[in-house]
């Protein structure tokens, strides 16, 4: 091969090389307005300043962005110019396979989030803001057409009211606004987020009476708001939610009677309203009428009454919680009959009595049972394999009447249950020379016949 050959050879790859370096430079979006890239570094910088971001991410940030930044292209309708912009903000480290910029415990809040970015469609914090305060800012009414997630989880120094940042958000999804010092009542508006699937207000600070119609949201699957200070009535429209799965109102104050609307309710499979100050009457019998319940939880509520026998369209259950609700009466055996998926039952801190039906022993797949506390007696009917199981998750103390088989004393899980005693054993003298043909021994004929004679002096 000459050496011109080889020039041009050399020349032809270098020319594909730069032609393909061109080509992928052109297919990756590119972040023309400056200003929004601007933004973007300052926001980096707001929730940790140590990292010097221009310099880290110098290129342009939709082309090679940090994790947790992300962009998409936008054609306008009119000229059909095509632009591009940031649509996803994620900061807060949650895993190494998510590994969103790390936040600060002096990170703050810029309100650049809710100016600089029109095309916002996900926003989400994760314990960025636990040490300086970052407030709630006001959102401005142009701001959060687009915006579909509104993520914060476990930001305790971020504080202020509910209603100031649930804005003019027509898309929202998903809220989601767990663990952080939100504070103040619900605002009205939120019955407003007509497309919105989840409402998650968990271990906020929020309080006072739930009075928002929530009858509009008709897209909604999942209502979180457990861990505040609401109290009063649970409102009756929240049975209006037909499409709802999960209905978590634990840990509040919640009072009065459980709405009977809950019964609507058919989609759900999460129900827990513990922990409340609901009246006292008694396990909802509604609860029969929702078949595809998977776990219910009224542990903390002083409802009083029976266990009642509504478990017959309940096999799917796998989780139920009925922990110091001052109930009363046996334990059911059709609980053991047809609840037969059921993992975790726990009935502890009652003032149940009789005995432990026999009918849990045959539960394939329960892994915790808690009947700590109650008045139970008799014998624990339970195999060794059973008890081995379970193992020390199988709770029993505190039920002074109830034994354990000798056989199974030994078993860690059983170990605080007294000993069963033996059962009497009759006397052999009246059982023994008993003949073939089944004639009574001449011992026990002679005790008949002076039986027979005694009553009939006295009745002469």
């Amino acid at each position: 091969m000459t050496v011109v050959s080889i020039f041009k050879l050399a020349l032809f790859f270098t020319l594909t090389a730069t032609l393909v370096t061109i080509s992928l430079q052109q297919e990756q979006p590119l972040l023309l307005n400056a200003a929004e890239q601007d933004s973007v570094y300052q926001v980096l910088s707001s929730i940790n300043s140590a990292t010097n971001w221009r310099t880290l991410f110098p290129d342009d940030l939709c082309s090679y962005p940090p994790h947790g930044v992300v962009c998409d292209y936008f054609t306008d309708p009119t000229t059909k110019n095509v632009t591009v912009h940031v649509t996803e903000l994620s900061f807060g480290y949650v895993s190494d396979f998510t590994p969103n910029p790390s936040c600060s415990p002096n990170s703050t809040f810029s309100p650049l989030l809710f100016t600089s970015f029109k095309h916002l469609r996900k926003l989400f914090f994760y314990q960025c803001f636990t040490q300086t305060q970052a407030f709630v800012p006001v959102i401005p009414t142009t701001f959060g057409s687009s915006l579909e997630e509104l993520v914060f989880i476990n930001n305790p120094a971020f504080v202020g009211p509910l209603s100031g940042i649930t804005g003019n958000f027509t898309s929202l999804r998903r809220l989601v606004l767990s663990g952080n010092g939100i504070h103040g009542a619900i605002p009205n508006a939120i019955g407003d987020l007509a497309n919105i699937e989840e409402i998650t207000l968990s271990r906020n600070k929020l309080s006072g009476k739930v009075s928002v119609n929530l009858s509009k949201l008709k897209k909604l699957k999942i209502l979180d708001l457990s861990g505040n200070g609401f109290h009063g009535n649970v409102p009756s429209s929240v049975g209006n939610l037909t499409h709802l799965l999960k209905l978590d109102l634990s840990s509040n104050g919640f009072s009065g009677k459980i709405p009977e609307s809950l019964s609507n309710l058919q989609a759900l499979d999460f129900l827990d309203l513990s922990f409340n100050r609901f009246g006292n009457f008694g396990v909802p019998l509604f609860l029969a009428a929702m078949p595809r319940l998977k776990e219910v939880h009224l542990s903390g509520n002083l409802l009083g009454g029976e266990i009642p026998e509504i478990w017959g369209n309940l096999g799917g259950i796998l989780g139920i919680g009925f922990s110091n609700m001052g109930l009363v009466g046996e334990i059911p055996a059709s609980m053991g009959l047809h609840l037969r998926n059921l993992c975790y039952l726990g009935l502890d801190n009652n003032k149940l009595n009789g005995k432990v039906p026999e009918e849990f022993g045959f539960l394939e797949f329960v892994n915790e049972i808690n009947l700590e506390n109650n008045n139970l007696s008799g014998k624990l009917p339970f195999s060794a394999n059973f008890t081995a199981k379970v193992g020390e998750k199988l709770r029993l103390k505190g039920n002074p009447e109830l034994c354990v088989d000798e056989k199974l004393s030994h078993r860690e899980s059983v170990g605080e249950l007294k000993k069963c005693s033996k059962p009497d054993i009759p006397n052999p003298v009246l059982f023994i020379g008993v003949s073939h043909s089944g004639l009574l021994s001449s011992s026990s004929s002679f005790l008949v016949s002076l039986l027979f004679w005694g009553l009939w002096i006295l009745l002469a």
